[in-house]
């Protein structure tokens, strides 16, 4: 078990997608080996790439309340970020205490993880569990929610459960959320700019740019948010697909024109904290090729290759 103290900075919460990390991606990067030694300086992101595979946790302040078809099932000051072993993203972790309906051993046992899983994202299901513990099922009034809980034997969480986050409407304080709680250490900086940007696909460009703002945030390259006045939409064809984000709200989706993968995505009515990209498009730099002030950029190498 990992904690945040100050006498242990290893206990640095929610690793990141280590890009070129060969444990995580089977590319050679020459600097996450010297972070694996005892060289005096070691880089940041390769250290909390370290700590994947362990179990993380990290106390809120926050008021948190869960609830399900309107009946309140937890309300508290003392929850806990959770984070198993190869999660990217933190669960919510309560006191059992403070579970507000009955909770009983469930039937149904954790899933195992898909052989040659290296992270589980927000989209791998919460019954993929990486930790020794217990199913549990919560019983509200007419339905009963099959291990939408769980128990970890780890000593230090054993007055805890986990609760699957999609299974409930969750509030911070007055402010609902989504998709997952929010990370304490994950942070999103938009910068203006006025550096040239050009996207291009097999040749062809996609956009051009000379305003675009640049979306800076923890763990993931830099992403370049292009006026949609500069984007050739002649160029691309909208797709049903559609993401939701706790720090920018709910995408949708653009693939070439040609056919093939999504390559653009837009947050027409962004969070409040990420309002500026409103209006914006982005494209994926593992998808397409991004020139910066003349510079072709490399693919990084990242889940959404």
């Amino acid at each position: 078990m990992i904690g945040l103290t100050g006498e242990q900075v290893t206990g640095v919460i929610n690793p990141p997608i280590c890009i070129g990390c060969p444990r995580l991606t089977g590319a050679v990067d020459r600097g996450c080996a010297k972070a694996h030694t005892d060289a005096v300086a070691t880089r940041i992101s390769h250290l909390l790439a370290e700590s994947l595979p362990a179990l993380r946790y990290e106390p809120t302040a926050k008021r948190v309340r869960a609830s399900c078809a309107g009946e309140l099932v937890v309300d508290t000051r003392a929850a806990v970020l959770v984070w198993e072993p190869q999660r990217i993203v933190p669960i919510y972790a309560v006191p059992e205490s403070a579970v507000l309906i009955p909770l009983t051993t469930s039937g149904v046992a954790p899933q195992p993880v898909p052989a040659g899983a290296t992270m589980l994202t927000p989209d791998d299901a919460f019954a993929l569990h990486t930790t020794a513990g217990t199913s549990l099922d919560l019983e509200l009034p007419g339905r009963v929610l099959k291990a939408a809980a769980f128990r970890p034997a780890d000593p230090d969480l054993a007055h805890l459960v986990l609760l699957d986050f999609a299974a409930f409407d969750w509030r911070e304080e007055d402010a609902e959320i989504h998709t997952h709680p929010r990370d304490p250490f994950h942070r999103v900086d938009i910068l203006v700019s006025s550096s040239h940007v050009r996207v291009e696909l097999e040749g062809m460009v996609l956009a051009d740019s000379t305003r675009p703002l640049l979306l800076f945030e923890t763990h993931l390259p830099a992403r370049y948010y292009l006026p949609r006045a500069d984007v050739r939409f002649d160029a691309l064809v909208a797709t049903q697909t559609s993401s939701s984000c706790p720090y920018k709200g709910t995408a949708n989706y653009w693939a070439p024109g040609s056919g093939g993968k999504n390559v653009a995505w837009s947050y027409a009515h962004p969070l409040p904290e990420s309002s500026a990209i409103a209006a914006h498009v982005a494209f994926y730099n593992e998808r397409t090729d991004i020139i910066v002030d003349g510079q072709r950029l490399p693919r990084p190498i990242t889940p959404f290759g």
